[in-house]
């Protein structure tokens, strides 16, 4: 049987630690909307060396996420940025825009390079044209079922690894640019002020049950509805043949993600200990929703619409 990874996120050098620290396997750093200079600002270079290096030194991986959906600015400064990734020896690259790719497999033809879940790849068909464009993994989107995911993996190549996400918002919708403050102040007068305005969509038969909107300088969110937890689901995504089990915390405190990453880790020891008689424990839910202000759910994975909360 194959040993899973678990992935985590990480928003700065400190969060990197952590999460290795407290079970993860790896990190990748940046995320839906991250492009290089929102990375920059949270990891130096220095940051990002040291972090590679404390990762390396436990056996552990980096992954850094290069998926902005770029306009033609965006690419002046591109080769000289994955140069420098190269030399400080990522484990992989993220990308979703097929230009972005071509031009790492240029740049950095050495590195290996997983396609982000921006690409939106929800059958074996588009896994399998990635994998000849030279991808070594695909994240595949939060909307398919396992049954979806089992097909995926029987009609690809096995070298070709997969990743879900199982811990975190759900993005249901995106938008390439900043969208609402674009509308509102014009598209010359976009600059990023945090915190300035905070949005959110209420829908008219749940009334009480917001769900933001949240913006950045690289783009808007819309739709940010429960968290997805798919902790009662570990033995299934191993038996789909996923490769890689991805938490995302960047909007979470440093103990929020610490808790997260330890239950599903002690989740994973205990399966994979004695597949048989694994069973799950209600207090793993129960360390979770003690650090968690949000709803939970188990998305879409199971084949039914979103579930509610969990009880």
């Amino acid at each position: 049987m194959h040993k899973i990874e678990l992935l985590s996120s990480a928003k700065d050098l400190n969060n990197l630690k952590i999460a290795l620290e407290s079970g993860a396997d790896a990190v990748y750093i940046g995320g839906d909307s991250f492009g290089i200079d929102a990375i920059a600002k949270n990891f130096s270079k220095e940051d990002l060396e040291n972090g590679i290096n404390f990762a390396h030194e436990k056996g552990k991986k980096v992954y850094i996420a290069v998926n902005v959906m770029p306009h033609n600015e965006d690419f002046d400064k591109l080769q000289e940025y994955l140069l420098n990734l190269e030399k400080l020896k990522v484990d992989a690259i993220i990308v979703s825009d097929p230009g972005v790719l071509a031009i790492v497999k240029e740049t950095i033809p050495k590195v290996r390079v997983h396609m982000g879940q921006q690409a939106n790849v929800t059958n074996y068909n588009s896994a399998n044209f990635w994998y000849n464009q030279g991808i070594k993994r695909i994240i595949v989107t939060s909307e398919l079922s396992f049954d979806e995911i089992n097909t995926i993996r029987a009609k690809t190549p096995l070298d070709l690894e997969i990743e879900a996400f199982v811990h975190g918002p759900i993005c249901i919708s995106y938008s390439g640019r900043r969208l609402i403050s674009s509308y509102l102040n014009g598209k010359d007068n976009v600059e990023y002020e945090k915190d300035k305005k905070r949005y959110n969509l209420l829908e008219e038969k749940r009334q009480g049950e917001y769900y933001p909107v949240y913006e950045d300088e690289k783009g808007t969110f819309f739709f940010n509805s429960k968290d997805l937890c798919m902790l009662k689901f570990i033995p299934e995504f191993i038996k789909s043949g996923v490769t890689s089990l991805k938490i995302d915390g960047r909007l979470q405190s440093d103990e929020y993600l610490e808790t997260v990453i330890k239950v599903y880790r002690e989740a994973l020891d205990k399966f994979y200990k004695n597949p048989n008689e694994y069973e799950f424990d209600s207090k793993w839910l129960e360390k979770i929703q003690s650090k968690s202000h949000r709803p939970l759910t188990n998305g879409f994975y199971t084949g039914e619409s979103m579930p509610d909360d969990y009880e």
